[in-house]
């Protein structure tokens, strides 16, 4: 029996087919979507199904000998390429392993096959490199590149491969997903997850492992206390220390864009229910044009926090708390 984590997620199995249905398969494959959705799960199960010399049913099969290999981590056609810490840049070094990979004949006398995660973080060198393997394909080799940003990619790269967009699945799909996944939780529970990682049930997984539930209850809980002035900016600051600030940063975007909801009449329910009287209020006292001075001073920020910019953690998180009490006491 197929590993459960090598399956193809549910919302993508219409793609999956779609693919294995194929008689040949393109050298080079860009799998594009947000974080969290499943991409790197479906280029794993794509890569088995690949090596695999005698699939059954549109999958691989387990029992033969290159998926046993596979399973033991010992596979000498297939190879992995990430960067060598988490946020850091995949490396040129690293792409001529993979040069060195393409140009090797198949060990197992089959396939052979590349997975990259993330694809836009390889460097400018990196990326180069990269174009001439894409350049002079090799038979039976082929290239799995996994982005969530592939916007980020080489214009050159993105041509040369054939860009397969994997969405986020509907509501519905992903709460029930998630009620099999997570069978401890309340369906309350599934829902502020997967509202916290913008629909994407796995990144939900994810948080939730991280206990973002408890953490998100912390923050919620501060900015109440700050605006009813029964603590400050530095010691929330200094409280949300274990915050990780790309979560952070992320529900004051997502606290943000629901207040322009209510402002412009867009929504009259929140998504955030657990701020919804404090947005409500902030809403009936805020201009627009604030709102979005605002939001621009998030976004920026946000995308330096993604971008691993060097920001003083304390003084960035004082800021942001001391600029939105500003905007809630607004008159």
């Amino acid at each position: 029996m197929l590993d459960s984590a090598l399956l193809p997620c549910p919302w993508h199995m219409s793609l999956w087919t779609a693919l294995a249905d194929q008689s040949q398969h393109a050298h080079a494959y860009l799998f594009a979507g947000l974080p969290g959705v499943g991409k790197r799960r479906f280029a794993s199960a794509f890569s088995a199904f690949l090596l695999c010399t005698d699939p059954q049913r549109g999958m691989a099969c387990e029992r033969c000998r290159s998926c046993l290999l596979r399973k033991a981590g010992t596979h000498p056609d297939s190879l992995f390429i990430a960067p060598e810490e988490e946020g850091k840049a995949i490396r040129v070094d690293a792409i001529r392993q993979l040069g060195d990979f393409i140009a090797q004949t198949a060990q197992q006398g089959g396939r052979k096959v590349v997975i990259l995660h993330p694809a836009e973080a390889m460097n400018l060198n990196a990326a180069n490199a990269l174009l001439k393997s894409l350049e002079e394909p090799n038979r039976d080799t082929f290239l799995l590149l996994v982005s969530d940003q592939p916007s980020r990619l080489l214009a050159t790269i993105r041509s040369r491969c054939r860009v397969q967009t994997l969405n986020t699945p509907v509501l519905t799909e992903a709460l029930g997903w998630l009620a099999q996944e997570l069978s401890d939780l309340s369906p309350e529970q599934h829902a502020a997850l997967l509202l916290m990682a913008g629909g994407a049930p796995l990144r939900a997984v994810g948080l939730h492992q991280m206990d973002a539930l408890t953490l998100r209850k912390l923050v919620v809980d501060g900015i109440k206390e700050l605006l009813k002035n029964q603590c400050s900016a530095s010691q929330l600051a200094e409280r949300w220390n274990n915050v990780p600030l790309e979560l952070l940063v992320d529900w004051f975007c997502s606290l943000t864009l629901d207040l322009l909801k209510l402002k412009t009449g867009a929504e009259e329910c929140v998504a955030n229910n657990d701020m919804d009287k404090v947005l409500g209020y902030m809403a009936q006292r805020l201009d627009v044009r604030l709102l979005m001075d605002w939001q621009a001073w998030l976004f920026d920020h946000r995308g330096k926090i993604l971008g691993k910019a060097n920001l003083n953690r304390v003084l960035f998180v004082e800021s942001l708390l001391i600029q939105w009490k500003q905007l809630a006491e607004r008159r």
